[in-house]
Order: structure tokens, then C-alpha cells, then sequence
């Protein structure tokens, strides 16, 4: 008897169990699931530039490793509180615009949230400092593109001040043509979920200009000739590309922005899935090019086929079948190629290739959205890719000739020579 009411009291628990779960589950708001979903993706986002620091350290050489992690930690201080202060207010107008569709300003950061019925400021169903902290990760992001291009021979002073005006100011304006209710998105149609263009295309441009004003480094080019000038550790750089990998998963799931339904989530694991599949598709491409023209597998160009695979597919990794996400990865992985080729034809210096990995990648990723993306065209996503380019060429370029003008960006040729390790990593002089 005894035995008969044990099991009918367990197959009443089990019985009950999913309707028990599926109560308990509904006891958690949808404000607090996307809170707490944006909130970890950006921590993902923000170890990204753990990824950034070891994949400059990397690339670099031995007498300036200090320095390129010194820029790391000190751009993350100083983009995250430039975009708390000034670059979200710009980014999100919230009507207050200036310049309809094209300048706004919403103020400084004021953290208004009402927890009662599910929604904030906002206006989209989290924490208002949840977004605030996602987008200010992604804003640190876009400046870490920028230090590694312009690695061993450029002051740290001026990079910084470059690094403050450029979060501050320059990013911002432009994401609110796409993400903040501007005229991108309202008049072209524009669609970047997660900134193959807003972020990684923007990133390539003032790294691009940064070059170019900052020039190569002594002896990198020698009779017309690119000359390998070496590295410091090839195992740090996949290990920090690996680091990358893994926060790009926050980089773009977290741009969905919602994980409070079983609809969010089954699109969150196929955003992740397919960010997977972009990576992988750029690193194999990478590894086939590498080893047609050179019978061997080049590491550092498969580190960055991996990179180039994720930044394109950042621009819609949600629509692609992962079969589609993998083809977008290989596109990169051949756009990669050509694009170094082009920058060592101009004699442009980019120490650990993120020219080719965000700009022209980029592009490739945000163009290819209107084949998979039945809201977005081809037209409107090219229009729209010029229009940011530009922008961010001119301004960026502003920027970088005002500081040569005026406290200079390079090191002297000793310190460039010795080492900007051994003359001081803060040096400014």
C-alpha cells in the first residue's frame, strides 16, 4: 500500500513538473530576461578587448608590447566614459534632434528606468543602463580597430585625445543615422543589426586615415618593397583571436536586444550558430588561399579570415541559413586577400590587418545583407556605406591633422628605433 501511494505521489510530481516550471519560469518579467541577457553580452563584448590586447601584443614586436597594452587598457577608460557622457545622448536623440534625422542630443546620461510594466526610457523593455553598458562596450570596440593599425610608432598622447573625440563625437553621429531613428534607416532603409558598418566599417575608415597620417614604419617599405619587420608572439595572437571569437557570439546575439520568449530565444542560438559558421567559413577560405599561393597554411592570415568572417557577418547574422552564414564568411576570407594586397600597393601600414578585416570586410558583410534580408536593397545598403565613409574619412582626418599639427603623432626615429618600451610607453615627446 505503502508503495502504491510513493508512486502515485511521484507521478503526481512528475506529472506536475513542467506545469510547476512553466510557472516558475513566468514568474520572471520579460524586463528582467532582457536585462539580464544584454547585461552578460556585454561583458562577452567587453573581454573582447582582453582578444584585441593579445592580438596587438601579438603582431607586434617585443620593444613595444607594453605600449600596445598600455593603449588597450587606457582606450577602454577613456571611450567608455566619452560615449557615458556624451555618445549615447548623441547616438539615441530620443527626439531631441538638432538636425532632424542627421544631429541630436538627449543630454547627459540620465538613468531613468521604470521597472513598472516592463519597460524604461528606453522604450525597449530593459534596463536603461543595460543598454547604456552594451553600447558603450561596442563603442570600446570601435577604437581598438583603430591601435592596432597605427602600432610602433605612434605617441600614446595623441592616440588617446584621437581615441576621446572620436567616441565622443565622431561615432556616435553616425550611429544615430542607423540605430538612433536617423535618416539611414528611416529614408534608405538601411539595415546593420549589429555594425559590419556602423562599427567595424567606421573603425577601418579612421584606422585607414590614421595611417595615412601617421605613415609606415621605418624600414617596412624598401624600394617599393613590403619587408616583414616580425612579430612577438604568434601563439598570443590566436589566442587573442580565439578571445575575439568567443565575445563576437555577445558582439551579435546581444544585438537582438530580446531573450524574454521561446521566439528570442530559438533567434539568439541562430544568430549564434551562424556567427560560428561565418568565422569558421573565413578561417578555411584563409587556409586555401594561403596554401594555392604559398604551398603552406599562413597562421596570421587564418586568424584573420576568422575575424573577416565575423565582421561580415555581423552586419545580419540572423536571416542566413548557416549554410548562407558560411558563404558570407568565405567571401571574407577572399576580400581579405585582395584588400592586403591593395594596402601593400599603397604602401599603407597596418600592423595587424585591420583595414582589410573591418573595412573592406565590412563592407562585403553589409552589402551582402540584401541577399538574405528581404527589407533590405542593395541600392540602400550601398548608398549608405558611401555616405558613413565619408564622413568618417573626413572627419577622422580633421582630427589626425590637427594633432601633427599641433602635438605631433610619432615618436621621434630613436624611440621608434630603441623601442617605445625603452623610452617610456607614455612617452609623448
Amino acid at each position: 500500500m505503502k508503495q502504491k501511494v510513493l508512486g502515485l505521489a511521484l507521478l503526481t510530481v512528475l506529472c506536475a513538473g513542467p506545469a510547476a516550471a512553466q510557472q516558475a519560469s513566468s514568474g520572471v518579467s520579460s524586463f528582467v530576461m532582457n536585462t539580464l541577457f544584454i547585461v552578460f553580452c556585454g561583458v562577452l563584448v567587453m573581454w573582447m578587448t582582453a582578444g584585441f590586447t593579445m592580438v596587438e601584443a601579438g603582431y607586434v614586436r617585443e620593444k613595444n608590447v607594453v605600449n600596445q597594452c598600455a593603449k588597450n587598457i587606457g582606450l577602454f577608460a577613456i571611450a567608455s566614459t566619452a560615449f557615458v557622457l556624451s555618445g549615447y545622448g548623441i547616438m539615441f536623440p530620443n527626439g531631441s534632434w538638432i538636425m532632424p534625422g542627421i544631429f541630436g542630443f538627449d543630454g547627459i546620461i540620465q538613468i531613468k528606468e521604470v521597472v513598472e510594466g516592463g519597460t524604461d526610457f528606453t522604450g525597449r523593455g530593459h534596463a536603461g543602463a543595460a543598454d547604456i553598458f552594451f553600447q558603450s562596450m561596442f563603442c570600446v570596440a570601435i577604437a581598438s580597430i583603430v591601435s592596432g593599425t597605427v602600432a610602433e610608432r605612434m605617441k600614446i598622447a595623441p592616440f588617446f585625445v584621437f581615441t576621446a573625440i572620436f567616441t565622443a563625437i565622431i561615432y556616435p553621429i553616425q550611429a544615430s543615422w542607423a540605430w538612433g531613428g536617423g535618416f539611414l534607416a528611416s529614408d534608405l532603409g538601411f539595415k546593420d543589426l549589429a555594425g559590419s558598418t556602423v562599427i567595424h566599417v567606421v573603425g577601418g575608415t579612421a584606422a585607414l586615415t590614421g595611417a595615412y597620417f601617421v605613415g609606415s614604419r621605418k624600414g617596412r617599405f624598401v624600394d617599393g618593397q613590403k619587408i616583414a619587420l616580425g612579430h612577438y608572439s604568434l601563439p598570443m595572437a590566436t589566442m587573442g583571436t580565439l578571445i575575439l571569437w568567443m565575445g563576437w557570439y555577445g558582439f551579435n546575439a546581444g544585438s537582438y536586444l530580446s531573450f524574454s520568449t521561446d521566439a528570442d530565444a530559438s533567434n539568439v542560438a541562430r544568430i549564434f550558430l551562424n556567427t560560428n559558421m561565418a568565422a569558421a567559413g573565413g578561417v578555411i577560405m584563409a587556409a586555401f588561399v594561403s596554401y594555392f599561393r604559398e604551398d603552406r597554411f599562413d597562421l596570421s592570415f587564418m586568424l584573420n579570415g576568422a575575424l573577416g568572417g565575423l565582421v561580415a557577418i555581423t552586419a545580419e547574422p540572423l536571416f542566413p541559413t548557416p549554410l548562407g552564414a558560411f558563404t558570407v564568411g568565405m567571401g571574407a576570407g577572399v576580400i581579405l586577400f585582395w584588400s592586403i594586397q591593395l594596402l601593400e600597393s599603397l604602401k599603407i601600414d597596418d600592423v595587424v590587418g585591420a583595414i582589410p578585416v573591418h573595412l573592406f570586410c565590412g563592407i562585403w558583410g553589409t552589402l551582402a545583407v540584401s541577399l538574405t534580408n528581404p527589407d533590405a536593397t542593395l541600392i540602400g545598403q550601398l548608398a549608405s556605406v558611401v555616405i558613413i565613409m565619408v564622413y568618417v574619412a573626413v572627419t577622422t582626418a580633421v582630427v589626425w591633422y590637427a594633432l601633427k599639427q599641433t602635438i605631433g603623432l610619432r615618436v621621434s626615429s630613436d624611440v621608434e628605433d630603441a623601442g617605445i618600451d625603452e623610452s617610456g610607453y607614455v612617452l609623448s615627446s
